[in-house]
């Protein structure tokens, strides 16, 4: 399947034509990408439609530094669950966590790195070798993490260092009027570095909740991305099905249309059973339940599909070596 991105997205650029004194719609047409798309919430756009949307939107407008004022046009509901997951996460940490991880339900066009390093917590965003090398969209990407962080923390936040692939533009004073930070040009990579210490801390807006509700939405969107994945399809019916308890076989062959024999068939072809995929999901959300939210122990037992609260705090102890109880008494 070819690689795509949410088409909301395209009403940035969209919006950017507009106040560039441009009409979008001729090159919306011109692109073959049909302006309706930008208002449908999962409708979505293949690369090479993205590409020329982006370039030809960045050489009309003639402004090198037309990748920042995309911040005004973009709002969280152009990034779908991922955005209200990020603004209900528990810290900054745990936001860019779910960012990793769910990048693709917003574009599958780049990915992101996270390192911890003596200088603080770096961002990278790593665009996919098959997708054009567009400064401007480079721009934007950096430019709604930072807001998203100011959003979460505070409008005073600035990052420790920005890092831009591109060459000084002589607009760069509006650069540094936004990022608020040293800005490294003509670096390696594109990122961000923030301070560790902000990284962790609790967030207010934080509603652990809300934030599990939209990790279960986009587990669902990227099992359909690529419906050949039979591992994540499992793991997506797998999470829909936890809180029902007795999870088994027969409840996620049925919820996938097919039959417990060719379930087991398509899991042995790449070489895993349903217990293992089972355990690894109830082991990764258990800890995130357990270390990132203040969900009640019971509940978290309840909603991983346990019985009794004593059978969880077993399993916890077995794959982390100390019970949920433990760990929340030391945090």
């Amino acid at each position: 399947m070819p690689q795509t991105s949410l088409a909301r997205l395209s009403k940035l650029a969209w919006k950017l034509l507009e106040e560039y004194g441009h009409n979008p719609e001729s090159l919306f047409r011109e692109v073959g990408l049909d302006p309706k798309l930008m208002h449908h919430p999962d409708a979505r756009m293949s690369y090479d439609v993205a590409d020329n949307l982006w370039s030809k939107t960045s050489e009309l407008i003639g402004d090198p530094c037309c990748g920042l004022r995309i911040i005004k046009h973009w709002h969280p509901s152009q990034f779908g669950a991922l955005a209200y997951a990020w603004l209900t996460s528990s810290s900054l940490r745990t936001a860019f966590n779910r960012f990793y991880r769910y990048v693709h339900t917003v574009s599958e066009f780049f990915d992101i790195q996270l390192e911890d390093t003596k200088e603080g917590f770096v961002v990278t965003v790593v665009p996919k070798p098959f997708v054009m090398d567009i400064p401007g969209r480079n721009d934007a990407v950096l430019a709604i993490f930072v807001k998203l962080c100011r959003t979460n923390v505070d409008e005073a936040l600035n990052p420790l260092k920005v890092t831009l692939t591109h060459k000084e533009y002589p607009c760069s004073d509006e650069y540094h009027a936004f990022f608020r930070s040293p800005i490294e040009f003509e670096a390696a990579t594109n990122s961000i570095t923030l301070p560790s210490e902000v990284v962790d801390q609790q967030l207010d807006g934080a509603n652990p909740q809300l934030a599990q509700l939209h990790d279960q939405l986009m587990i669902s969107t990227l099992a359909n991305l690529n419906r050949n994945d039979i591992e994540q399809r499992v793991k997506a019916a797998i999470i829909e099905q936890l809180p029902s308890g007795n999870i088994s076989q027969q409840m996620v062959a049925g919820a996938l249309n097919m039959s417990v024999r060719n379930l087991q068939r398509k899991l042995k072809n790449i070489d895993t059973i349903f217990r293992e995929l089972r355990d690894e999901i109830r082991q990764k959300l258990a800890k995130q339940y357990v270390t990132g939210t203040d969900v009640n122990l019971s509940e978290v037992a309840f909603l991983l599909g346990f019985s009794e609260s004593s059978t969880f705090s077993r399993a916890y102890k077995r794959w982390h070596g100390v019970t949920p109880s433990e760990v929340r008494k030391s945090s």
